[in-house]
């Protein structure tokens, strides 16, 4: 998806630490020790620090991205799961569309983004839990420069970013192929259906509807979306709702929620990401995602239990709703969640 990111501005670098970005110029994944107690060099986590290497970050990001756009030919092939959820979603738009489109034309036209934002080549069918690769940005980064803790801002199927549609929303909810179609799936119509009743031709309404995916840019999207209508979608029974992430209920700061676990080493479908030299940014250790607060306090909270990252402390994130993840995260050490479904972590 379309990221804008505007820059910030930080103190200038050691000649130490502009050692250290020049390295990490050269690694998929900051992995760097921690410093010794005497070392008073600023961690600098990502090359993508200043406001001119923030913008060739993104630039490159955005080239690395549009060069691996490329569907593999052969019959399309979807979770069976999250197609059920996106054709009922589609449905369901179709029916109360503006403009007049069939169920069967919503649904290709609301997946055809799909494949080329997350398939990276791969014939398996996309996944639910599909995490950003491609973002550096020093904001993501653990500031303690631990390996494993990154926030990935792009997440899920249709890559909801923080940045653009995925705002007012959790990695969670991106990850839930049921929630992100009733949201998503509308969302495409209702601008397809705009375009065409201003006067636009169905190609060029097709364009406007996917404009928030930078991966349709290319002209993309349109091959798949007729792939979709000429040869149909194939239903893969080992791709579930959320891709191989699991449901459980949390206590957090003593409330509970619904929340969801999620690690890379269980993923269902195309597991090209899990994998550090597939990406820049790095793979992150399995977490715990929910939407905590109400009002204008609504936030994602992300946790790392210690058990799982390996760090010695739980550790959590959290974004405030409307903040762009790159400039706006929160990050505490020893605060933790208890999984109640699991009986693990802080209970």
């Amino acid at each position: 998806m379309k990221t804008p990111r505007p820059p910030r501005s930080r103190r200038a670098l050691t000649t130490l630490t502009a050692l250290a970005a020049a390295v990490l110029l050269c690694t998929p994944q900051a992995a760097l020790a921690e410093p010794a107690p005497d070392d008073t060099v600023e961690f600098v986590p990502t090359p993508a620090d200043t406001p001119t290497e923030r913008t060739e970050a993104d630039r490159e990001a955005l080239e690395e991205k549009l060069a691996n756009t490329a569907v593999p030919p052969g019959p399309l092939s979807f979770g069976a799961e999250p197609l059920a959820a996106a054709r009922n979603a589609a449905e369901g738009a179709a029916a109360g569309a503006s403009c007049a489109i069939t169920a069967e034309s919503a649904t290709a036209l609301a997946l055809a983004p799909v494949w080329p934002e997350v398939s990276v080549g791969s014939a398996l069918p996309p996944s639910p839990m599909t995490l950003s690769r491609y973002d550096n940005q020093s904001g993501l980064y653990d500031p303690a420069g631990r390996d494993g803790l990154f926030f990935n801002p792009g997440v899920g199927l249709w890559q909801m970013d923080s940045a653009g549609l995925g705002t007012n929303n959790t990695a969670g909810e991106a990850i839930d192929s049921v929630w992100v179609s009733d949201f998503v799936v509308p969302y495409i119509v209702d601008k397809y259906c705009s375009a065409i009743n201003g006067g636009s031709a169905a190609p060029a309404a097709r364009a406007t509807a996917w404009a928030d995916w930078n991966a349709c840019s290319d002209g993309d999207c349109d091959t798949v979306y007729w792939r979709a209508m000429n040869d149909g979608i194939g239903s893969d029974p080992s791709v579930g709702r959320h891709g191989g992430a699991q449901p459980r209920t949390c206590e957090f700061e003593g409330a509970s929620y619904d929340c969801l676990f999620v690690d890379v080493s269980d993923v269902q479908g195309a597991d090209w990401w899990t994998r550090p030299e597939s990406g820049r940014s790095p793979v992150p250790s399995p977490f715990y995602v929910l939407r905590a607060g109400s009002g204008d306090g609504v936030r994602e909270v992300r946790v790392w239990l210690a058990a799982d990252s390996g760090h010695g402390v739980d550790v959590t994130v959290t974004r405030p709703f409307g903040g762009n993840a790159r400039d706006a995260l929160s990050w505490t050490d020893g605060l933790g969640l208890c999984d109640t479904t699991a009986g693990r972590g802080s209970c």
